[in-house]
């Protein structure tokens, strides 16, 4: 398998639009198309064609890394056309790769439906702006639409910490740095640390994965920088936990007053495939920082900030099964998908059975256990 080979799965996956190309030995190259998985209708990939296929786009240097530490992730540039992030690894001693499409437009916030107090909120001097969800849910797009809108609208200088960068911010009101993390600059928390002599307006750190990381972007957030920071939890209060958990117990209370003051909102997202029309649909759930709020963060009441959501919808907030509920009553997402993207699943599906509604087929997972 040549480059010429890459270059006709690469293009297919353009045309059709899909998300993922996934390769693997002893099976066809597979598409992700609105959330399925998709055999394209060639040949099964044997050992041979798998490391042809890595080595027609897999740079010297992270072949070596595949070499010694068995994976690597790299970005690159696809012409004019797209930009893929690529994950090579090894599974049963052979090679496996999986190509996300990374789409050279950048997104309006109306066409991906962001909440739009967001636009209000990335305009603040300072403070700590998460997007928060599971992989794949669109945390990279929404955060690329808010710092193309601060580029297009403000004069500021951004500086992004990525790993690896996926969508390319080229200068226009606004200065941006783009620092690949692996590339330009060995860690999130390095890259961090040196950004603050940098003159930054705006950081965005793509990763926040250890205590460093989170602990150095509070304190740019505190000293007069707008942060944006991306964590894989799902729901506003989860969130605040898993920031708070992150540091050792008696750090917790100086971090929960750290956080009440710095946090301005958390956006919280996931990604589903749509049944009204081809393609998939964000739903949020999104908590602004208000007095009452910062409190219940100050004094360790999480549990009690989904409720504060549900009474600060005034302020543009909402919890995430309300509007996963109301995707799901404007036809836009199905049942099964809803529950199985929700957080409170038999709250959501009892929902259902009161409009009369069906969740997939029970009748037919009654029989399977039947037959079991």
């Amino acid at each position: 398998m040549s480059t010429m080979q890459i270059d006709r799965l690469l293009d297919t996956m353009i045309k059709l639009g899909a998300n993922d190309l996934h390769l693997t030995v002893g099976r066809p190259p597979t598409l992700r198309l609105h959330g399925s998985l998709r055999n394209l209708q060639t040949k099964v990939l044997d050992s041979e064609s798998m490391v042809g296929l890595m080595k027609s786009i897999t740079p010297e240097q992270k072949q070596q890394e595949l070499a010694e530490e068995g994976g690597t992730d790299f970005g690159f540039a696809y012409g004019e056309a797209a930009r893929f992030r690529v994950s090579v690894f090894r599974q049963r001693n052979d090679l496996a790769m999986v190509l996300r499409l990374i789409p050279n437009k950048l997104l309006t916030f109306d066409q991906i439906g962001l909440p739009d107090v967001c636009k209000d909120l990335i305009r603040r001097p300072r403070g700590l702006f998460l997007v928060t969800g599971p992989t794949g849910s669109g945390k990279t797009t929404s955060l690329a639409t808010m710092i193309d809108y601060v580029n297009a609208n403000l004069e500021r200088h951004i500086v992004t910490m990525e790993d690896p960068i996926e969508y390319y911010h080229y200068h226009k009101k606004s200065i941006v740095n783009q620092r690949e993390v692996g590339s330009d600059v060995p860690t999130f928390a390095e890259a961090l640390r040196r950004a603050l002599r940098q003159d930054p307006d705006c950081i965005l750190v793509g990763e926040m994965r250890d205590l460093e990381t989170i602990e150095a972007a509070v304190r740019a957030a505190e000293t007069g920088h707008l942060v944006f920071g991306t964590l894989h939890t799902t729901g506003a209060a989860k969130t605040i936990d898993r920031v708070v958990d992150a540091f050792p117990v008696t750090q917790q209370n100086q971090i929960r007053v750290q956080l009440s003051t710095a946090l301005i909102c958390v956006l919280s997202q996931v990604l589903l495939g749509r049944v009204d029309t081809k393609g998939m649909v964000a739903g949020y759930e999104f908590l602004l920082v208000t007095p009452a709020i910062a409190n219940l963060i100050r004094d360790g009441k999480s549990f009690r900030i989904d409720s504060a959501i549900q009474t600060g919808k005034k302020f543009g907030m909402q919890l995430l099964d309300d509007h996963l509920w109301s995707l799901y009553t404007r036809g836009m997402i199905a049942a099964d998908e809803m529950i199985d993207k929700g957080k409170n699943p038999q709250d959501l599906t009892a929902k259902v059975h009161q409009l009369g509604h069906t969740v997939g087929r029970p009748e037919l997972d009654e029989e399977d256990v039947k037959a079991e």
